[in-house]
């Protein structure tokens, strides 16, 4: 069905591609007519938006007053259509809270999950469950406040363990005073919305205040809190001069993406977040960017005034006037770290990238590798790739390898080696025509047979194996060759086909698959080659004289370091070493001389 471009207005607003129906892909632009209609042009477009242009059958667009109703109406579409090329990071569960229970007459402290908009009883939301159970033992440490359930505080009549390790001041059975545990309620409310030095200038006052009413008592209580606030600033594990920001850090990886989100808070890290995303179909990481903090604060009331993104997005600002629309809250996005931020902003960065690395299997790399070659070299399927390498020394002990990738990587058992006749040694061209020649007479089976050969080499080593298999029954196999780099510099390899020069990026996973197959072919031939130069050179003239087994060789190799050293030594010289003696050494200036 053909797209009629002409009726989308040069205006701002959210455009909608269906296929059968269904909603496919919803985006905004500043112009509509413009933004729809680089999707539809005849240059070349990456995969993901090919596919999108492949698959939409109607277009529809909804016109705004600016970009900001724009971005907004789009992010509230993609969550109520979640349409298949449009990511969207949601959880299975809410992101936790810590919960003061202010309508009791004595609140508790808890962790608390919630899907619905947040009053001043929460704090929050932290990235981990964990973070919230640890902030609840530093605020129960220093101000004593419960953590018991309603039912178990109705039913107390004497102090729990709680209580025992000063951690609660056992409000259950009236050992506080409830204007005095209100107190440290608001305190340790503030404790959690303020920043440490606030925390300890607050202390430090609330003292002097007990002093001067001669309230020692509460003055040494105040203090020993400042104490135990003290120490656990020395626990925590990571500290940053920054206060609050949140950092984004989105990764891609074959088909996966994945999404790190630190949230630091007081200048301490209140916890992380790390999303992934299998089979991802994305237009670009912007978009990413977009739906994962939108989807972020979504719910939120804790919103830093910097949120800090690994990639730079090109519409920031209009981001940022979405936030102060939906929020009521002033927020810079910044790209750049600063120096007391840079070790956790490179934190998150690792981690979005490791997400991948975790959920990646062996198969999945190779896979795709072999399925972004294959879109290369025009090829339906690479189920198999064989490489080919010559190694020899200065000509002599000259060995040829075969190494075998598959979809689960490389096949070890299938690796094959073949011996260079002495005649070919250091003729390169010669000995790939020994080696293919014999290789070909096994792949009449097809389960042997390979896709795509690659030769370690240069236009002219491709052009002869090329002729080599044009010549025979299987004329249908790909050849490829690598050829090195200006000063053997990894990344500047030249992939020759066929037709030419290939034009690989350097940083696909395709070409980093083919210099894998040449690394191992090399390492493969080189392995060969210096075990068989090693085999001769323990051979020598001493295993032919009488009277001189492997023991007698190798003290006599020892003592003297070579067969030159053992021809010039003296009867006497000789004779010192240990079963040696002078019938065995007229034999050795015998055959030596």
């Amino acid at each position: 069905m053909s797209i009629n471009l002409k009726k989308v207005p040069n205006t701002s607003g959210v455009y909608k591609f269906f296929n059968k129906h269904e909603i496919i892909y919803i985006g905004k632009a500043k112009d509509l007519k413009k933004r729809v209609s680089s999707y539809f042009g005849k240059s070349f477009k990456d995969r993901k938006t090919s596919q999108i242009k492949l698959l939409t059958d109607k277009i529809e667009t909804f016109t705004t007053k600016n970009e900001v109703e724009a971005l907004l109406l789009e992010q509230m579409l993609i969550k109520e259509n979640k349409p298949k090329f449009n990511i969207l990071l949601r959880d299975d569960k809410t992101y936790p809270y810590i919960y003061f229970s202010l309508d009791h007459e004595f609140p508790g402290i808890y962790s608390k999950r919630t899907k619905n908009a947040v009053d001043k009883k929460y704090f929050g939301p932290f990235v981990s469950s964990e973070a919230v159970k640890k902030s609840i033992k530093e605020i129960q440490k220093i101000f004593k406040v419960r953590n018991c359930s309603d039912n178990t505080f109705a039913n107390r009549t004497r102090p729990c363990i709680e209580f025992q390790m000063k951690r609660c001041s056992a409000p259950c059975v009236q050992k506080i005073k409830k204007v005095d545990y209100f107190e440290d309620v608001t305190s340790a409310k503030s404790f959690l919305s303020s920043s440490d030095t606030k925390t300890i200038q607050r202390f430090s006052s609330d003292i002097e205040k007990a002093v001067s009413k001669l309230d020692f008592e509460k003055a040494a209580e105040i203090r020993d809190r400042l104490k135990r606030f003290s120490l656990l600033k020395e626990e925590q594990s990571v500290v940053t001069m920054a206060n609050d920001i949140d950092i984004f850090s989105v990764s891609s990886e074959m088909s996966y993406l994945g999404v790190s989100i630190i949230v630091v808070r007081n200048g301490k890290i209140r916890g992380t977040k790390t999303h992934l995303i299998k089979q991802a179909n994305y237009v670009s990481l912007e978009d990413v960017y977009h739906s994962a903090i939108f989807n972020f604060y979504d719910n939120q009331t804790d919103i830093p005034k910097k949120i800090l993104c690994a990639n730079a997005l090109e519409d920031k600002k209009i981001l940022e006037k979405m936030i102060q629309a939906k929020h009521k809250k002033v927020v810079k996005i910044i790209h750049t770290p600063s120096k007391s931020i840079k070790p956790i902003f490179n934190l998150c960065n690792l981690n979005s990238m490791q997400v991948i690395k975790n959920h990646i299997s062996k198969e999945d790399k190779y896979t795709f590798a072999l399925s972004e070659l294959s879109n290369y070299l025009g090829l339906k399927d690479i189920n198999k790739i064989e490489g080919y390498d010559v190694s020899h020394i200065s000509g002599d002990n000259a060995v040829a390898s075969c190494v075998v990738f598959s979809k689960t990587g490389p096949s070890k058992n299938n690796y094959r080696l073949f011996n260079i006749p002495k005649k070919l040694s250091g003729n390169d061209i010669g000995s790939l025509e020994h080696v293919i020649e014999r290789r070909l007479k096994y792949f009449d089976d097809q389960k042997t047979k390979p896709d795509l050969l690659l030769i370690d080499g240069g236009k002219s080593q491709l052009n002869f194996v090329r002729r080599i298999i044009n010549g025979s029954r299987h004329s249908d196999l790909k050849v490829i060759s690598i050829a090195k780099g200006a000063n053997r510099l990894r990344a500047t390899e030249t992939i020759i086909g066929e037709k030419g020069i290939l034009e690989l990026d350097k940083y696909s996973k395709a070409f980093l698959l083919l210099q894998e197959v040449r690394d191992e072919s090399h390492r493969f031939a080189i392995q060969a080659q210096r075990k068989n130069k090693r085999s001769k050179i323990t051979k020598s003239e001493l295993d032919s004289i009488e009277g001189i087994g492997k023991v007698k060789k190798q003290r006599l190799i020892k003592k003297f370091k070579s067969v030159k050293n053992i021809k010039s030594a003296s009867k006497k010289d000789l004779m010192l070493v240990e079963g040696i003696n002078e019938k065995i050494v007229m034999k050795i200036k015998e055959n030596l001389k």
